[in-house]
């Protein structure tokens, strides 16, 4: 059978071009295909948190994504506010920036959050993709797709030329956002509720210093009447680049025809929610979307696969969509390039949908909820309908008053506020995905987990935790550093001698890379301690960990270890027939 390439990619959003840049990386021949002639031209998805920057580590484009976001200490406190000339309603501590959660996340991973602008990662991803092998197409439309047994015929269409082509390859990847024809295609069942409320976007620059620098920020929510009326909640000036390059969010009545925003009412809209009347502001552009509730519960049908908006379709509270989408991307991409290179079976790809359809539904359900939970907002400022400036007035005056029925709705208000901590500070939704498939062995019971913190497990099923390590040079190194890069990694202890052979053998029986990293050795040791704290594993104990850092399989001893580590890696990665053990 001859391919034009092993993998077609649709879309080069975050989840398309991070699955290009993943494949190109694991050296499998990919094509990434782009409708239009532009990457990302508006800011849209901008908080990046430390699990997508783990992954850009692993990537070795960390440094570049640093150098174009906008560091976590100016994301600063969520500010919510009549507008940013007006008076405020409270402030929220936001992205581990906070005194109490500062030293979690910290401790939690070697990378910190950055609010990096979609403008600024689709080149990042896009880029290094090319220059790792990836071939790009732009202004290339994806219009059907045909499977069979062996592969998938991709039609596609030039733009600039007016032709239509095939490309025949292995497998295919839908990226191709909320309006996925990938996924239609292929039937994808999607559950949930579309068109929930309408919402406008409005770029534009302005110099803001004067009302936000001494209080940096990414989000600056503003109640102005009509904030609750549809959109995501409130009204929303959100930070590009600090100062002077901005995102306002506005809702709209979806029940009625989308409005047609001019140049002259957006101004209006930008210089209300700021509380300037006379500020010089420049529009860039203006664009309707619509709030919705939807999630894949599977994610592949044979040979197709989709990731990123094309499964997961939700407001972006909680700031998850992109970190999501890229995450999709990581979990697929070694699993395709394993079982192209013909090192893993295909029932390896089922365990795609798996482990990542139920952190979908997850996100979606989350950053719904969010979005709601500012009604008990409104509720403590007694506004309900279309509340006029004097009625947004006179709550905020209630909730002053020095009297008794003053003091409740202060006490109302905080509550209503603390309640949204859980939109900004959900530290447990950004790192404790837990995966449930046939490529973990004896993972961890389901459990309910506090969504507002961090619970580093080394169980199988949970992502390696992240531990300070001191290497040859006397640097330190994160655990993390020691797995990834599209391999299989055993990490035992100073008395787990018995690993690095057996997995020597194990490597040569399957034909997989498998690298062997003892924790306490010379290139790793637990200076601090905290390895050892973390994870209670005894020095003869290993761990076995994924391409993509998550934990396959735990040994206790080591006794045996060839055909304890043979009977691990032949189920995950779907070996059949088994190779016979020793």
């Amino acid at each position: 059978m001859t391919y034009d390439t092993d993998v077609v990619v649709v879309g080069t959003g975050p989840a398309g071009g991070a699955a290009a840049l993943l494949l190109a990386t694991y050296g499998i021949r990919t094509l990434v295909v782009n409708k239009y002639g532009w990457l990302a031209n508006t800011p849209r998805s901008h908080i990046t948190n430390q699990r997508t920057m783990e992954v850009l580590r692993d990537l070795g484009v960390e440094q570049e994504a640093l150098a174009s976001g906008t560091p976590q200490e100016l994301m600063g406190d969520t500010v919510l506010c009549t507008s940013l000339a007006g008076a405020e309603l409270g402030r929220i501590t936001s992205w581990g920036t906070g005194a109490r959660s500062a030293t979690e996340y910290r401790a939690a991973s070697p990378c910190p959050l950055i609010d990096l602008p979609q403008t600024y990662l689709e080149p990042i991803l896009v880029t290094n993709a090319a220059a790792r092998g990836a071939k790009v197409r732009m202004d290339t439309e994806f219009l059907s797709f045909t499977q069979d047994s062996s592969g998938v015929t991709v039609l596609l269409r030039d733009r600039v030329r007016d032709d239509s082509y095939e490309v025949r390859a292995r497998y295919l990847i839908g990226a191709d956002g909320g309006r996925s024809k990938v996924a239609e295609q292929a039937g994808l069942p999607i559950a949930g509720q579309t068109g929930k409320a309408g919402s406008m976007n409005i770029t534009f620059t302005a110099d803001l210093s004067r009302y936000v620098a001494h209080r940096p920020s990414v989000l600056y929510w503003v109640m102005r009447p009509g904030a609750h009326m549809g959109g995501i909640g409130m009204g929303l000036v959100r930070m590009v680049r600090p100062w002077n390059e901005w995102l306002l969010v506005w809702g709209y009545d979806i029940s009625k025809p989308p409005p047609e925003v001019t140049r002259e009412e957006a101004v209006a809209i930008v210089r209300d929610l700021v509380g300037d009347p006379d500020l010089d502001v420049a529009i860039t552009s203006t664009s309707l979307w619509t709030v919705n509730h939807n999630y894949a519960t599977a994610y592949s049908a044979g040979r197709v696969f989709c990731a990123g908006d094309a499964v997961h379709r939700h407001p972006p509270s909680n700031g998850l969509g992109s970190n999501t989408s890229i995450q999709d991307s990581y979990n697929l991409a070694w699993k395709l390039a394993m079982v192209v290179r013909g090192q893993a079976g295909p029932a390896l790809l089922d365990t795609y949908s798996a482990e990542r359809a139920p952190v979908g539904k997850q996100v979606v359900d989350r950053a719904n909820l969010s979005r709601d939970q500012f009604g008990p907002i409104f509720e403590a400022l007694g506004i309900t309908g279309d509340t006029s400036p004097a009625g947004i007035d006179q709550g905020l005056a209630a909730c002053l008053a020095e009297t008794p029925e003053g003091a409740h709705r202060r006490r109302q208000l905080e509550a209503a506020i603390t309640l949204k901590n859980y939109e900004f500070n959900a530290h447990g939704v950004e790192l404790d995905q837990r995966y449930v498939s046939t490529a973990v062995i004896n993972p961890l019971p389901s459990e309910q987990l506090d969504e507002l913190r961090h619970h580093p497990s080394a169980q199988p099923g949970a992502k390696l935790p992240h531990a300070w390590l001191v290497g040859p040079n006397g640097r330190r190194v994160s655990t993390l550093d020691l797995v990834g890069g599209g391999q299989f990694t055993v990490l035992t202890g100073l008395a787990g001698t018995e690993w690095a052979p057996a997995a020597h053998q194990v490597s040569d029986l399957l034909g997989i890379a498998l690298r062997v990293t003892r924790i306490g050795s010379a290139d790793a040791r637990d200076a601090y301690g905290d390895w050892t704290r973390l994870t209670r594993l005894s020095e003869e104990a290993a761990l076995l960990v994924r391409p993509d850092g998550y934990i396959a399989w735990r040994a206790d001893t080591q006794h045996d270890a060839y055909n304890q580590l043979t009977a691990a890696l032949v189920p995950v990665l779907d070996l059949v027939p088994a190779p016979s053990v020793r």
